[in-house]
């Protein structure tokens, strides 16, 4: 009788040895953290940025808001530091080496998605004439990081989650684009919608004199 006894309760001690020794690396991880586990499709944000003197200090705005006006052409871009999506020392903004192109995304917008094919295929035909850079808005590390791996996205992108950039410019449009020509000024701001590729190189070529290659 004790035998079995001893039989019927080894295994059951074993069980919650095992429950007892199961710690928080085996617990289930959250969409966020096991997106962080993968390798990033985004080019990482080094050699984003040029030393250059600050541009004078824009007209401040009420905190939360956007500016009364929209940005103009010839506007320096502000003065804003984003975290990269990859890692690594956060960028700041009116030190982006132009000309470039800057877009604002998320995975949660479908203009946004339907576009960012057409600028990756932008940054590898302007390769070394312009950079095309992204900027995630209110998303998830998850939500991002699956978009840019499904789409073959692969330039640079900042994170901005508390919409600073969209403030700043006096717009609340998404996708929204933004031209920068080689001294970090602002040319043209796009918020017309999903671009393709022939609209694309069009704004490129008018606004930035930058022929993209067919």
């Amino acid at each position: 009788m004790r035998k079995r006894l001893v039989a019927l309760l080894v295994p059951a001690l074993l069980a919650v040895a095992g429950c007892t020794d199961a710690g928080p690396e085996n617990a289930p991880r959250t969409r966020d953290e096991a997106a962080q586990s993968r390798p990033s499709p985004f080019a990482d944000c080094s050699g984003l940025t040029t030393d250059r003197p600050s541009a004078p200090p824009a007209t401040p705005t009420a905190a939360g808001t956007a500016s009364a006006t929209p940005a103009a052409a010839g506007t320096p871009l502000p003065e804003l530091t984003l975290a990269c999506f990859t890692g690594g020392a956060p960028v700041d903004l009116h030190q982006i080496r132009g000309p470039a192109v800057i877009n604002l995304w998320a995975s949660w917008c479908a203009p946004c998605r339907a576009e960012l094919p057409a600028f990756q295929r932008l940054s590898e035909r302007a390769e070394g004439q312009l950079t095309v850079v992204g900027v995630n808005m209110r998303d998830t590390r998850s939500g991002a990081q699956s978009i840019g791996e499904d789409f073959g996205v692969r330039f640079p992108s900042l994170i901005d989650q508390g919409e600073a950039l969209q403030r700043s410019l006096g717009r609340k449009a998404i996708p929204m684009t933004v031209l920068v020509d080689a001294n970090s000024r602002i040319r043209h701001v796009d918020v017309s919608g999903a671009l393709d590729d022939a609209r694309l190189a069009e704004l490129v070529r008018v606004h930035l004199g930058v022929a993209v290659p067919e």
